[in-house]
């Protein structure tokens, strides 16, 4: 009986001490607030998917060479791991 009850007053404890998750706020209702929403983080560098930012700021392709490979200079051609 000892156990039930501190198991109980266990469980009670840790339900009472949950907080709600913000991980996916929600969304607001008003339509200019959420055009004027700065909080929003582009992906991929703007490049758009498939694409990444080049040494000098560029949109490059991403090329994938498989393995022992490793892509050339330009990032087109796969050359052998030697």
């Amino acid at each position: 009986m000892k156990i039930v009850t501190v198991s109980l007053f266990a469980i009670g404890l840790g339900l009472a001490s949950m907080s709600a998750s913000t991980a996916m706020p929600v969304p607001p209702l008003d339509q200019a607030a959420a055009a004027s929403d700065t909080a929003t983080i582009p992906v991929a560098g703007g490049c758009g998917p498939g694409w990444h930012r080049g040494p000098y700021g560029g949109c490059r392709p991403m090329y994938n060479c498989p393995p022992g490979w490793h892509p050339g200079p330009a990032g087109r051609q796969c050359f052998r791991n030697w």
